[in-house]
Order: C-alpha cells, then sequence, then structure tokens
C-alpha cells in the first residue's frame, strides 16, 4: 500500500513550468496596459500633451521590449512632461 501525501498532491516538474510561463505571461501583458492606462490619465489633466501617443508607446515599448521598455517609457513620460 502506497502512503497518500498529507496535503495533496503539490505539481511539478512540466505542470509546475506551465503554471509558471503562464502567469509571467498575465503579468507581462497586464503591467504595461496598467501603466499606460495611468498615462493616458495623468496625460488628460495636462494641457499641451498627446495623451493617446503616450499610451501607445508605453503599450507598444512594454509588449515589444518587455516592461523595462514600458517602465523606461513612464520615466520618459515623468521627465518630460513635468509643468
Amino acid at each position: 500500500m502506497v502512503p497518500l501525501p498529507l496535503f495533496g498532491a503539490v505539481p511539478g516538474g512540466v505542470e509546475l513550468l506551465i503554471v509558471f510561463f503562464v502567469l509571467l505571461l498575465i503579468f507581462s501583458l497586464l503591467l504595461p496596459v496598467g501603466m499606460a492606462y495611468w498615462v493616458y490619465q495623468d496625460a488628460k489633466g495636462r494641457r499641451g500633451t498627446d495623451e493617446t501617443l503616450w499610451a501607445l508607446a508605453t503599450v507598444l515599448a512594454g509588449l515589444f521590449v518587455s516592461v523595462f521598455g514600458a517602465g523606461a517609457v513612464l520615466l520618459l513620460y515623468l521627465l518630460i512632461e513635468r509643468e
């Protein structure tokens, strides 16, 4: 008779990698979109800024470069658009 685990089965191996990569994919998609939303809302309140362009640049940098690319655009936005 094989003893049963106390707390149920713990995924390991391939299953754990799949869960990790799915969570990483969700995080890497949602974070740039959230940053772009914040940039868009902040730019709407300022005069003379093109909020759509800044939000689009943040999303594209996040999707094509990485979360660090979106962070770089966010930092650039904060430095350039100070009034």
